[in-house]
Order: structure tokens, then sequence, then C-alpha cells
């Protein structure tokens, strides 16, 4: 049996009201929902709010959480692997700004002199390392780089590019009224899947490229894009992707 929301908020040390907004969000849903409205959170949940929390610690909002860890590249043991090694180098920074602080003391005491540098030591906004850094792995660089390779061809290039594209959608959109799993449907999101790994600098995994199909969906400027060669194109494609992506895996 599962364990109550009270429960895990005693377990864990977060507020019950907390964890109801993380299900409110879809951001850990519990495993089961009584009939009396009591949440039972499985062993599962219990990880995922473990991975929720670490990421959180390390300052990321809870959207790019959210997209993370239910991103299907996503990988847990790799996940805690660099959390890791993100929260040394956090505790590593912590332990400078203490020192700086006991120094600052020290140098209001009169006991030593501190140069101005020396009063900002362990300060570095300039930047987010760990939103980098899980942004390469379970974001969105491919797309970055993918466009990074656009932009260097020549204009006739780009050209033919676009036209076997948009021939690609316009097959699909003409599909898309049957079944994604149907012997034509598939056939068509192959050559997508054929075009995408022989013209960008990328090669795209059935998770990958399972994933990439999701992103059609959530994200509405893809969707916007996509689904001007017919409506519900962005849908379709996401379903005979991952459709595409489980066959081929087995």
């Amino acid at each position: 049996m599962g364990m109550k929301v009270k429960e895990v908020a005693d377990l864990v040390g977060i507020s019950v009201r907390t964890l109801h907004y993380y299900d409110e969000i879809g951001l850990l849903v519990p495993e089961e929902t009584t009939e009396s409205g009591y949440r039972l959170y499985s062993d599962e949940n219990l990880e995922t709010l473990q991975q929720i929390l670490f990421f959180k610690e390390l300052g990321f909002p809870l959207k790019k959480i959210k997209d993370i860890i239910y991103n299907p590249s996503f990988d847990r043991q790799e996940a805690l692997e660099l959390q890791r090694q993100m929260l040394m180098e956090k505790r590593e920074r912590l332990d400078q700004m203490i020192a700086t602080i006991e120094k600052t003391i020290k140098h209001m005491k009169g006991e030593i002199l501190m140069s101005n540098k020396e009063k900002f030591e362990g300060f570095d906004f300039r930047h987010h390392p760990y939103e980098e850094e899980a942004r390469k792995r379970w974001g969105d660089e491919a797309v970055d780089r993918a466009n990074a390779k656009v932009r260097n061809m020549t204009k006739e290039e780009q050209k033919a590019l676009s036209q076997e594209m948009e021939s690609i959608y316009q097959k699909l959109a003409v599909l898309r009224h049957q079944s994604p799993e149907s012997e034509e449907a598939q056939a068509a999101i192959k050559e997508w899947h054929d075009f995408l790994n022989n013209h960008f600098n990328q090669y795209y995994t059935l998770d990958v490229f399972k994933g990439l199909g999701q992103l059609y969906v959530e994200d509405e400027r893809f969707t916007k894009n996509i689904d001007q060669y017919g409506e519900g194109l962005a849908e379709f494609m996401r379903d005979a992707m991952r459709i595409f992506a489980d066959k081929n895996k087995k």
C-alpha cells in the first residue's frame, strides 16, 4: 500500500500543501487516489520526488524540472551522478563564501585588510552552470545544433532542404486521418527520421526521436509551424514517432 500525503510530507520534511501543488501542476502525480480522495504515493513516486528536490536545491525552476524528468531521454542514474557533481561544486562555492564572510568580519574588526576583489570571492551570477549542463543532456541542444548547420548552408542548399522537408510534411498531412500505426504512416515517419539524421549535426536515436515528437505537441511554436500543413498534424506525428521508436527498439 502506498504512503499517504501526510506521511510523505513528514518523511521528506515538506508541507502537504507543496505536495498538493506538485500534483496540480503535473510535477508529481500520486500513483493512486482512493475513492475517499486520499493520495497514495508509490516507491517510484518517492524516487521522482527525490529527483525534484535535488534539482530544486540546485536552483532549477519547477517548470524546468518537469521538462527534464519527463523527457524520454532522462536517465535517473546519470542524473544522480550529475547532481552529485553539481552539489560538490556548490559546496565548494559555499565554503568559499563562508571563508569570505569570516574574512569580512575580521576586516570589520580591523584585524586584517581585504581587497575589493577578496570581498566578492565565491560570488558568480554570470551564468547558471547547472542548468547549462542539464540543458546539454536533456534540453534543446540538438535543435540549436541543427539551426547552426542550416545557417551555414548556401541559399540553394537551404531551399532544397526546405522543399524536401515540406514534401514529407505534406505526405504526413495527407495520412494524418489514418492510424499512426498504419504501414503508410510508419513509412512516412521513417522518411522523417532518415531526413533528420541525414541533414543535421545530430544523430537522432530512437529515444531522442520519440522525445522530439513529444516536443512537437508540448511546445506551441512547433505545433503552430507543423499544423499549418494540416490541423492535428503535430499530434499525429508525435504518435507515429512514438510507435516507430517503440517498434524499432524491439
